[in-house]
């Protein structure tokens, strides 16, 4: 055969192996497009581009590592699978390896770990003989890394590995990423519905209607600072004689603090209707709350008992903002008598005091939420301008006075985010 036929040969056997080169990549490429199109959990379709990269390769092990939303920042190591049962342990993707990946968004192949002059000083797994490493990228965002270890034949990664993981990478990235949003989605749904129903929750634990009390005119309001909040007031009507009223304010806010307030509510209330000592059952509450709730949940709280017949008003207070007593001819008294907050000391007793309701007086209890609510200067609410509306509008019913007091306070902070709840009770005698 002449010279001339024998390159003839050799350049169709070179297209011919081409030719079937580029049909393999189309082939892996389809098969893969369809596997994770049509799944939508991000950790089948990760599976699935590992998996399908291990087999384009011939790899042994492989792993995807993603950024948080598709940000630079340190990455976490999300999927990984081996090709076969013969790697003993799952290798690690080191650091110096995602920080040149994150620098150079662009492949990596690595065939001597040991020498290669960018990663001196890094120490290698023994088993680690090849390196293949490629960008999951999206608009130019790197938001993950596709890499894989050691072909199976013992063999080095060629280019042409490179080149196939590469495409691979780029037609995944969008698809992983559209999955993993998915998810967040979804799981942002679910808690969104999870907060529904806790705001569904506490909302039905407030008062849904203002207890009739002959000779007195009561009403209550609270306000949470977030979705749900850690603030609560509640009426109980004990018996024809006796009618208590709570008001607390539990550490912290949102969902674990209405968690809190809401086992706080239940306990005050079983002891209510047996124990008409505040004092006795602030006491039983504490030991109770004491011992069901973490060191780092409290909760302060007002618990009053008004005897109805003799218009004597029995309070104990475990903490809370001193209650404000405005009286008929003028005079303003505040609640003094006070304890430690609740589930602070197991064995905290707490101390009855008493007044007497006269026609015509008012008695205030609210949450640190309206007196700190916060201006737009930093400034705040504080007690003066509180106590200066009762005044102002004592002759009022008490739901008008509480509408004053909130309106007040809103217009104070203007549009400035408040970080407290903002409770209010009026009792004042007919």
């Amino acid at each position: 055969m002449e010279n001339s036929e024998i390159n003839i040969v050799e350049t169709l056997q070179k297209e011919n192996e081409r030719l079937n080169r580029a049909v393999y990549e189309l082939s892996i490429l389809n098969d893969l497009a369809r596997e994770i199109g049509a799944s939508i959990n991000s950790q089948d379709v990760m599976q699935t581009v590992i998996s399908r990269s291990l087999r384009a390769v011939n790899g042994s092990q492989g792993v995807i590592t993603l950024s948080p939303h598709g940000k630079n920042g340190k990455m976490k190591t999300l999927v990984r699978s081996m090709a076969t049962t013969g790697d003993k342990k799952p290798y690690q993707v080191d650091q110096a390896l995602l920080g040149w990946m994150q620098l150079n968004k662009s492949p990596l192949l690595i065939s001597d770990p040991k020498t290669d002059s960018r990663f001196l000083g890094v120490i290698w797994d023994e088993a680690i003989r090849s390196v293949l490493c490629v960008p999951l990228l999206i608009k130019s965002e790197l938001t993950g890394i596709l890499t894989v270890f050691n072909k199976k034949n013992g063999e080095i990664f060629t280019d042409a590995d490179q080149r196939l993981l590469a495409i691979l990478a780029a037609q995944s990235a969008q698809v992983v990423e559209n999955a993993r949003l998915h998810e967040e989605e979804h799981n942002y749904l679910r808690m969104q519905e999870e907060l529904r129903l806790a705001i569904e929750i506490q909302t039905g634990l407030l008062p849904k209607e203002i207890p009739q009390v002959p000779g007195y005119d009561i009403a209550g309001m609270s306000l949470p600072a977030h979705s749900v909040g850690g603030d609560y007031y509640d009426f109980i009507v004990q018996d024809d004689e006796h009618f208590a009223v709570c008001l607390g304010d539990v550490a912290g806010k949102g969902l674990p603090a209405a968690l809190v307030m809401s086992n706080m509510q239940a306990t005050i209330r079983g002891q209510a209707l047996v124990e008409h000592s505040p004092a006795h059952c602030l006491t039983l509450a504490n030991r109770l709350l004491y011992h069901s709730t973490t060191s780092n949940k409290f909760a302060t709280l007002f618990y009053g008992q008004l005897h109805m017949h003799s218009h004597e008003f029995f309070y104990a207070n475990a903490g809370h903002n001193r209650p404000i007593l405005f009286r008929h001819e003028g005079t303003i008294e505040t609640l003094e008598t006070a304890g430690m907050a609740l589930s602070i000391i197991e064995d905290e007793e707490y101390q009855d005091d008493k007044i007497d309701f006269s026609p015509g007086d008012i008695l205030l209890i609210y949450s640190d939420g309206i007196t700190e609510a916060m201006n737009p200067q930093m400034e705040e609410f504080e007690e003066q301008r509180m106590r200066a509306i009762v005044v102002q509008h004592r002759d009022e019913a008490a739901e008008k006075i509480i509408d004053y007091i909130k309106n007040a306070v809103c217009e104070f902070v203007e549009s400035t985010e408040q970080n407290d709840d903002m409770t209010l009770v009026v009792i004042k005698r007919i």
